[in-house]
This record gives structure tokens, sequence and C-alpha cells, in this order.
């Protein structure tokens, strides 16, 4: 079953579920907008009528600082912690942010990464990165240049996160309607970035 067959399947399946969640790991660093991207996430599955439990963890306050971020949707969800072994997909805006998040995937999981390294020194290499990633279980790996897209598109990398998540719900690696994101980015971004995070949601419809 792919990924966005597993999707359809859990979306037809919900009412018969009602201990399953969707789990999601969003990881990153400091200043990225990964807790946008949480409340982002959070609003549209509250607004399909989804119960909804997030947490947010690691370095919040230190902008570069690793950040990591816990979604988990569903008939009724308990706990705003996704288990080791059991993420339904991560989306990371960092490759190797992306590697630290291995231990909540199961073979199963879809990754979702921005194709953005932050070096340090006596880092790996990118190559090197990317195919550790890959090299794990059987799920979907997207691996997707999305800063580079949108400062190329847009001038600013910054929204590479609404890219990433609109790609991946129009992908159907998330069991959500592309419109109810969109009506949860009008709700969550403040009126002067919201035009532009729009364009990013678009832009990866192409």
């Amino acid at each position: 079953m792919s990924a966005g067959e597993f999707v359809l399947y859990w979306r037809k399946n919900k009412i018969n579920n009602m201990a399953k969640s969707f789990n999601i790991i969003t990881s990153g660093t400091g200043g990225q907008g990964l807790i946008t991207l949480l409340q982002i996430i959070a609003e549209a599955a509250l607004l399909e009528g989804f119960d909804v439990k997030t947490s947010e963890l690691h370095g919040l306050s230190q902008r570069g600082g690793s950040v990591e971020t816990h979604i988990r949707f569903g008939n009724k969800v308990y706990s705003p912690l996704v288990s080791l072994g059991s993420a339904d997909l991560i989306l990371s805006l960092e490759i190797s942010e992306a590697l630290k998040m291995l231990f909540y995937a199961s073979p199963k999981t879809v990754f979702v990464i921005n194709k953005n390294l932050i070096s340090y020194p006596g880092g790996f290499e990118e190559k090197k990165l990317i195919q550790k990633i890959k090299n794990f279980g059987k799920g979907s790996k997207y691996i997707i240049p999305a800063s580079e897209i949108c400062q190329k598109e847009l001038g600013k990398e910054v929204v590479s996160g609404i890219y990433l998540l609109s790609y991946a719900v129009h992908k159907n690696l998330i069991p959500l309607k592309p419109k109810s994101i969109l009506k949860a980015v009008s709700k969550v971004v403040p009126e002067k970035y919201l035009d532009l995070n729009k364009k990013a949601f678009e832009l990866a419809k192409k």
C-alpha cells in the first residue's frame, strides 16, 4: 500500500478506527516557522472534526536550536506525544534534523524533507545524510529543495514549511483536505504575511 493509498484508507475508515490517530512529527531549527506549521495542521484537523493533541519539544527559545513538534489527530486522542516507532509522517525543514527523528519512525513512515542542510564543523556531507534516511525502512521519502524554490520564486525561503505542507497534502500524504489547510493558514498566519504564505501553498501544487 502506497503512502497515498494508506491515507485514503485511513480517511475512509476513520469512523471504525476510534483508537487510531494520525501521527506527525515536524522538525527543524528555531526561526523556521515550525510552531506556525503545528498550529496550521492542528487548526485544519479541528476544522475537519478531529480530536487533536500537540506538543512542542526542544530548544524553542533558542533561534537556530533544534525544534521538534508532535501533532496527533483522530476520532479520540489521549496523548500529545508520538510514541517511538509510531510516526506516520515526518516532515522536516532540515536534513540533519530529519535524521534525528528516525527513532520516531517505523519501516512504513513517510518522510517529506526540505533539501536544506545547515553546516556544522565536523558534520556529515549532505549526500551521506540523505542516503542514511533513504536506507531506513520502506516508506516513501520525498527530498524537495523547498528553500531554494521559495527563494527563487517568492524571494523568501522562510515559507518553505508551508510549501512542504502543501506538497504533502496534495500528494495525499496527510489525511486532511487542501481547503482545510488553506482555511487554517488564513486563520493562523498574521495578515501581513498571509499573501506570501498563500503563494507558497499554491506554488507547491505546480
